[in-house]
């Protein structure tokens, strides 16, 4: 892997939580803990690997080391094995016991691994190449893998806070809270976990399996983009480990970091360009989260709180408690905080995700649509093989004008970014069949919901886009879009049309993206002052109704 470093960073910074520092962890409840390796000031030094430590292909004696030819399982098997479980995190239970058949992870939405979804609707469809067709090339754009809650999010507050009466004395847990008396805050900040790194490299795998045989038409070394956060920079490499192996990775492709940043274009990070990303219009998903909040956890914050005397149990410290679960089995493997809740609050959480993606990430926010617009820009770019010339979103005009560092003729591009930007690309490609229940209401759970944020961008999702030749052929004749193994209706784009194996033709496709490319205006939908209302103002489409 070659770092092209000409227009980014020359290192990524490490960020860790102001609530988690370093050091032991105090003697009352809600400290905090951390541990590094290597330990401080010790790194491997050149003299010791020279004398003691070389590597393999000094060692010698390898062994036979023939190699087989390239798998591509999505067209030559019977059937694909869908991703099932979270292997090794403990799985939680609920507070009722109710049902053997629910599972809470699933209840975790972008908090979740990554796991099969089964349909989108397209009865019997599969990832699998359609009968009688060819695959010619193939677009992923993948979440990055499990990682640590947001600098100074709910779960540091909570454990502050749990701390601070600990320390002044008041704070006494009984019953399923008694383990609270004891616990520390175990968490960093943004980077990946383990488990997070284990879900790349198996994404990485998995992807070689599926599509390695695609390498065969690479005249070149692959060029694959990700951002310059750390957790980014993280997910790329331990995919490029697990596609191409940890000993010939770092030779087998380019590795582009991109800066994520305010004041630098980039379509993998897109809201950083656009104002209304970062403002009241942003804010509604969240406005939305806390209205449903106060609905489907006041039994919870009533009977939690009676096991905490003394200390002031705010609605927003069980939500913070809930939150907790999911971010502590992915780090640590197993949370005690899992099992305080009931199978119905558990749906609730997962819905009050969903509100908070339609309304701030997703169809109901106005700026949604602009900030995935730019990545359209540059998939039709390679699609067409046409360089873009107009610079008029978050495309980087810079990196976009040169092959070298986006070259439009590769069999295979990868791309790493966050959920909130697979969730604005999504409506700005109109893939509407995920908008078809309409709004989300803000006090239940609606019946024919059709948006759930588990099957769009939990950990480690993914976006697959397979440009087909039907029937086989060197010519490409169709394009069809898989995300977390289920296929896509596409009958949102104009020109596509319903079809059994969610194919389109890709001259239709193309028309169809340079037509939505036109009605998304990213100017007046990122930058203008306007006002909308979470009651009042109701959009599918990610876009300020015009």
């Amino acid at each position: 892997m070659f770092l092209l470093s000409a227009f980014v960073s020359a290192a990524v910074a490490s960020q860790v939580s102001a609530a988690v520092v370093s050091g032991k962890a105090s003697s009352f409840a809600g400290s905090t803990s951390t541990f590094q390796f290597p330990p401080a000031d010790v790194t491997a030094t050149a003299s010791l690997i020279d004398s003691f430590f070389p590597d393999a292909s000094e060692v010698g004696f390898a062994g036979p080391t023939p190699t087989g030819d390239a798998a591509e399982s999505i067209a030559t098997a019977p059937a694909l094995s869908p991703v099932k479980g979270y292997f090794p995190l403990v799985r939680p239970n609920t507070s009722d016991k109710k049902g053997k058949d629910f599972d809470v992870v699933d209840s975790w939405a972008n908090l979740s691994p990554m796991q099969s979804v089964r349909s989108f609707g397209l009865d019997n469809t599969t990832e699998k190449i359609p009968e009688g067709c060819k695959l010619n090339q193939v677009f992923l754009l993948h979440r990055h893998g499990a990682r640590y809650p947001t600098s100074g999010s709910s779960p540091a507050t909570f454990a502050a806070n749990v701390h601070a009466a600990a320390g002044n004395g008041t704070f006494v847990a009984t019953g399923p809270l008694e383990f609270l008396n004891t616990w520390t805050y175990r968490l960093g900040a943004e980077i990946l976990t383990p488990f997070g790194r284990e879900q790349l490299f198996e994404l990485g795998i998995g992807f070689r399996v599926k599509y390695g045989d695609l390498l065969k038409n690479f005249t070149g070394l692959p060029v694959w983009r990700t951002t310059s956060e750390e957790r980014m920079v993280d997910s790329a490499l331990h995919f490029a480990a697990g596609f191409f192996g940890v000993q010939s990775y770092q030779s087998s492709y380019y590795q582009l970091i991109e800066i994520e940043q305010d004041g630098f274009n980039n379509t993998l990070a897109p809201y950083d360009q656009c104002p209304n990303a970062n403002n009241n219009i942003s804010a509604l998903g969240g406005e939305a989260t806390a209205a449903w909040t106060n609905v489907y956890l006041v039994d919870a914050q009533k009977r939690l709180a009676s096991f905490l005397p003394g200390f002031n149990l705010t609605i927003s410290d069980v939500a913070a408690m809930q939150t907790l679960c999911p971010y502590e089995t992915v780090a640590l493997g197993y949370s005690a905080f899992c099992d305080l809740f009931t199978e119905e609050e558990w749906k609730g959480f997962a819905y009050g995700i969903d509100l908070d993606f339609w309304y701030g990430d997703g169809p109901g926010n106005p700026a949604v649509s602009a900030q995935g617009i730019g990545w359209v820009q540059e998939l039709v770019s390679r699609l067409t093989q046409t360089t873009i010339t107009t610079f008029d979103t978050t495309v980087n005009g810079t990196l976009v004008s040169s092959n070298i560092t986006f070259p439009l003729n590769q069999p295979i591009f990868v791309d790493a970014t966050h959920d909130t930007v697979i969730s604005a690309i999504l409506p700005a490609m109109n893939f509407t069949s995920l908008a078809a229940g309409g709004p989300l209401p803000l006090d239940h759970i609606p019946e024919n919901q059709t948006y759930k944020v588990r099957e769009i961008s939990p950990f480690a999702s993914r976006l697959v886009g397979q440009v087909l030749s039907c029937p086989a052929s060197d010519t490409p004749t169709h394009i069809r879009w898989v995300l977390n193994d289920g296929v896509l209706p596409q009958t949102g784009i104009n020109g596509c049309g319903e079809d059994p194996n969610g194919l389109c033709q890709i001259d239709a496709f193309i028309a169809g993206m340079k037509q939505r490319i036109e009605e998304v205006d990213f100017a007046f939908d990122c930058f203008a002052n306007y006002t909308f209302s979470l009651v009042n103002d109701t959009i599918t489409n990610g876009q300020f109704p015009k």
